[in-house]
C-alpha cells in the first residue's frame, strides 16, 4: 500500500479514491473517540470527587488541568506530524489517551488525578491537531465536506459518552466501568489508523508557485478561532446559569436549553456536510457568523422572554456549527497546512475556550447575568471583524 499522498496521484483513480476514503474513515472514527474522551469528565465529576474525597469546588480544577494539557499538546505536537508518518503519531496518541482513561478511576489522590487529566489533555490536543492536519493532506482543497463530517463525528462522540457513563453507573453503581468502556471504544480507531497509509503534506499552489504560510495569515486564522471558540464554549457553558439567574426557567428547563444548544450545533454540522460540497468556504463562514449575530440579537432583545431565549439559542447553535471546520478548510486554500500551522490554529482556539468563559465568570455576579450574553455577542462581532481582515489579507496575497 502507498504511504504518501504524492504517490496516490500516480494510482488509478478508483484506487486513489479508495485510499483517501480509507484514510478519512480512520479520522472520523478517531474524532468519535476524541469526542467521547472530551465529554467523559463532566458526567463522572461527582464520582471522581467521591473517589478522591474532594469537594466539587476542588474537583472542578480538573477542567483547568485538562485544558492546559490540551493547549500544550496542540502546541508541541504539530512538528511531530511534519516529521513522522502521521498515522503512527496519532495512533500513539490514542494509545496514550486510552491508557490514561483506563487508570483515571484507580487514582485516589486529587493532585495525581489532576496530573493524569493534564496528560489526557496533552493527548486530546495532539489528536485534534493530527486529525485536522491529516484530513487536509488527504483531500487538499476538496477537504470541505470531509472536514465537516469529521467534526460532526466529534459531536457524535460527545453525545455518546454521557450515555455510556450513565448506563455503566446504572449497571455497576460506579464510574470504573464507564472509563473501561470508553477505553475499549478507542480501539477501533487505533487499529484502523495503524493499517491505513499516512498521507503527506498537501501543497497549495497559485500561479505555479507553492503558497507558504505567512505569519500574518496564521495569526488572523488563530484569532478568528480564538473568538469563535470563545463564543461557542461560553454559550454552552453559561446559558444554564444565565437562565436560572434570570428566572427564565427551573433547573430542568435550563438543562434542556443547554442540550438544545449543543443539539442544534450537532445538527448544523450534519447539514453542513453537503453544503460544503456546493459552496465556497468563505461564503459559508460569512453566513455562519451573520447567523450567529442574529441569534445573539434575538437573545439580547428578548432579555426576559423564554421564547426569545429558546429561539436565539437554536439559531446561534445552528449557525455556529460549521464555523470551526470551515475556517480550517478555508485556511487550507490560503496556505500550505503543516502540522505546526494547524497547531497554532488550535492554540488560538484553546485560549478562547479558557479565557472567555473565565472572563464571564468574573463579571457575572458584579455586573449581572446579562454580562454573559453581551460578552458572547462581543466575541461573535469581533470574529466578523477579524474574518473581514482575513479576507482582505487573502485578496492582497
Amino acid at each position: 500500500m502507498t504511504s504518501s499522498s504524492e504517490s496516490v496521484s500516480s494510482l488509478p483513480a478508483d484506487k486513489a479514491r479508495s485510499l483517501r476514503l480509507s484514510q478519512t474513515a480512520g479520522y472520523l472514527v478517531a474524532f468519535i473517540a476524541l469526542g467521547m474522551s472530551s465529554a467523559s469528565l463532566g458526567p463522572t465529576l461527582p464520582g471522581l470527587a467521591q473517589q478522591t474525597g474532594s469537594r466539587l469546588s476542588e474537583i472542578s480544577f480538573l477542567f483547568s488541568a485538562r485544558a492546559f494539557g490540551y493547549l500544550v499538546g496542540s502546541l508541541v505536537s504539530g512538528r511531530l506530524y511534519d516529521l513522522l508518518p502521521g498515522h503512527r503519531v496519532i495512533a500513539g496518541v490514542l494509545i496514550f489517551m486510552a491508557v490514561g482513561l483506563f487508570f483515571v478511576p484507580a487514582i485516589p489522590l486529587l493532585p495525581l488525578l489532576a496530573a493524569a487529566m493534564l496528560l489526557l489533555g496533552l493527548g486530546e490536543g495532539a489528536s485534534d491537531v493530527g486529525g485536522n492536519t491529516l484530513i487536509v493532506w488527504a483531500h487538499g482543497e476538496r477537504v470541505g465536506p470531509f472536514m465537516n463530517a469529521m467534526h460532526f463525528c466529534f459531536g457524535v462522540g460527545a453525545f455518546v459518552a454521557p450515555l455510556v457513563v450513565a448506563q455503566a453507573i446504572l449497571l455497576t453503581g460506579g464510574i470504573t466501568w464507564a472509563y473501561r468502556l470508553l477505553t475499549l471504544l478507542m480501539l477501533p480507531a487505533l487499529i484502523w489508523l495503524l493499517r491505513a497509509a499516512s498521507p503527506h503534506a498537501a501543497t497549495v499552489h497559485e500561479a505555479g508557485r507553492a503558497r507558504t504560510a505567512r505569519s500574518r495569515t496564521v495569526l488572523l486564522v488563530a484569532a478568528l478561532l480564538f473568538l469563535y471558540v470563545a463564543g461557542e464554549v461560553s454559550y454552552g457553558g453559561w446559558v444554564y446559569t444565565y437562565a436560572l439567574n434570570l428566572g427564565i426557567g427551573n433547573a430542568t428547563t435550563a438543562a434542556y436549553l443547554t442540550s438544545a444548544f449543543w443539539g442544534a450545533l450537532t445538527v448544523g454540522r450534519l447539514v453542513s456536510i453537503p453544503m460544503a460540497a456546493r459552496f465556497r468556504p468563505s461564503a459559508i463562514v460569512a453566513a455562519d457568523l451573520l447567523g450567529s449575530v442574529v441569534g445573539m440579537a434575538i437573545v439580547l432583545a428578548g432579555r426576559d422572554s423564554p421564547i426569545a431565549l429558546w429561539v436565539g439559542t437554536l439559531v446561534t447553535g445552528f449557525s455556529m456549527a460549521s464555523v470551526f471546520p470551515t475556517v480550517i478548510s478555508l485556511a487550507s486554500t490560503l496556505m500550505n497546512t503543516t502540522g505546526r500551522v494547524t497547531a497554532w490554529f488550535l492554540v488560538g482556539a484553546s485560549l478562547g475556550s479558557m479565557l472567555w468563559p473565565w472572563l464571564i465568570g468574573q463579571l457575572f455576579e458584579p455586573v449581572g447575568p446579562q454580562a454573559a450574553m453581551w460578552l458572547i455577542t462581543l466575541a461573535v462581532v469581533l470574529s466578523m471583524g477579524v474574518y473581514g481582515l482575513l479576507m482582505l489579507d487573502a485578496k492582497r496575497m
